[in-house]
């Protein structure tokens, strides 16, 4: 039976996976990896799951490789550019934002999940590079999703239902507190000019543009003319640095101005 002991849910802890700036990282990763060696598990994190590169410090070193102890062999799992696509633990990233454990039974969760009943676990050894693992996806803003998994040390395990019980919701708070720390150290590109805050008539047009009402529709529905339809939405595309309207519902949506879901 896993024992959680005092520290595991530790404030101490959390400010030692905080990431402040770039030169803090490596540090930080020693901190967290040390959390996961406490408890028999390797860590494997990954600040963008759409992306191949891992995290790297402050020199651009793996921190794969050089601290979190994962073995440089021709297969590992930070090489494998196809990962995003094929591994299944990625694919419940997706569509999951709390930790969850996973073999090639399936996946298993506090609360029900239909969405990762639907995602193929053949060949899951080969795909998730792992017998089993307990997984935090760190969604963050604009959409982009990272994650941490926690890899038993002793690879014969496949049952990981104890260690998800005790510690899944720790192992959540120090990744998510790792990865977007990371994120926020490292990134130099800024995604949305400044003055970006949309304005009440600009949302309700791109609420109606998403469920696909043209902008005589959009007019009608609104009462107001085609050109001030129009308007709205180009001027909602120039605050979200967007291309054309496909993007600046998309981009709306990703700041939580409105819902593509029905």
């Amino acid at each position: 039976m896993v024992e959680a002991d005092s520290e595991l849910f530790s404030l101490e802890r959390v400010d030692a996976v905080r990431i402040r700036d770039r030169s803090d990282v490596r540090r930080a990763a020693e901190a967290l990896n040390a959390i996961a060696l406490a408890y028999d598990m390797r860590a494997a994190p990954a600040h963008d799951i759409a992306d191949k590169r891992t995290p790297v410090d402050a020199e651009g070193n793996i921190l794969a490789d050089e601290v979190f102890g994962w073995p440089s062999e021709e297969k590992v799992w930070w090489r494998n550019t196809r990962i995003a696509l094929d591994s299944p633990l990625t694919s419940a990233c997706r569509f999951e934002s709390e930790p969850f454990w996973v073999n090639a039974k399936g996946f298993s969760t506090r609360q029900p999940n239909p969405y990762l009943a639907s995602i193929d676990i053949a060949k899951f050894e080969i795909r998730a590079m792992t017998k089993a693992a307990i997984v935090v996806p760190v969604h963050l803003p604009f959409g982009q999703i990272g994650a941490v998994s926690f890899n038993p040390l002793d690879r014969t395990i496949t049952d990981l239902e104890e260690q998800y019980l005790a510690l899944g919701d720790a192992f959540g708070l120090y990744a998510r507190t790792f990865i977007s720390s990371y994120v926020h150290a490292t990134s130099s590109l800024q995604a949305l000019p400044p003055g970006s805050r949309l304005s009440k008539r600009e949302v309700e047009c791109l609420r109606w543009a998403a469920i696909g009402k043209t902008d005589m529709e959009i007019s009608m529905i609104m009462s107001r003319s085609r050109a001030t339809v129009r308007f709205h939405i180009h001027n909602a595309s120039l605050k979200l640095n967007a291309v054309n309207r496909s993007q600046t519902v998309f981009k709306a949506a990703q700041l939580g101005y409105i819902s593509l879901t029905r």
